[in-house]
């Protein structure tokens, strides 16, 4: 073995019953003299002790934050610490959160609200979850007398037109999956009514 091969090689010794030097090779430019798989080992190592910052799977049921730290055991919340998963005390009820529901059926939208929107949703026909609203029968109301004139009968459903277009653009930009919305003001409402 020359001196270039030895100085380019991993410095981690393998133990058993000869101690025998790892000879694979270093990447280039590398910061430690390690080879990629016994860099990856250390790393794996380090990140369940330390953790890794990342985005939770879903937004934490105590603060409402999508920010979590990964341990080897698990997550918990990066602003709160909240172990995801966890849930509150079985005796404690969760928080109402009112929505205002957009949802779309041909070239109509139904403009409703619910306090558990899986449910009231479930029980109705529709082609597509156009967007959710923070807000109850107050809000819902004013967005009925809004979008008056385009109202079908005296019912929910109105006739799509580039006012009410507009508003539900406003309401969804940045919002790739408006259930995900909903999540996160079940969460902040529960992060708000847990104790501490």
């Amino acid at each position: 073995m020359t001196a270039s091969v030895r100085a380019n090689a991993c410095g981690i010794v393998l133990g058993g019953d000869v101690a025998l030097p790892c000879l694979r090779q270093v990447p280039a430019g590398a910061a430690l003299n390690l080879c990629a798989q016994h860099l990856l080992e250390a790393y794996e190592a380090v990140a369940g002790e330390v953790g890794v910052t990342d985005v939770l799977p879903s937004p934490c049921i105590a603060c409402g934050s999508r920010l979590g730290v990964r341990y080897a055991f698990g997550w918990l919340c990066a602003v709160c610490e909240w172990r995801y998963g966890e849930m509150p005390d079985a005796e404690w009820a969760p928080p109402r959160v009112d929505v205002v529901y957009y949802i779309g059926y041909g070239d109509r939208v139904k403009i409703g609200t619910s306090s558990n929107p899986r449910a009231r949703l479930a029980q109705l026909s529709y082609e597509r979850l156009l967007a959710f609203e923070h807000g109850d029968r107050s809000r819902e109301q004013r967005r009925h007398a809004q979008f008056a004139t385009h109202r079908i009968g005296r019912g929910e459903w109105f006739e799509a037109n580039d006012d009410l277009s507009r508003h539900i653009e406003t309401l969804s930009a940045g919002v790739d999956d408006p259930w995900s919305l909903y999540q996160r003001w079940l969460s902040e409402a529960i992060a708000a009514a847990t104790p501490r």
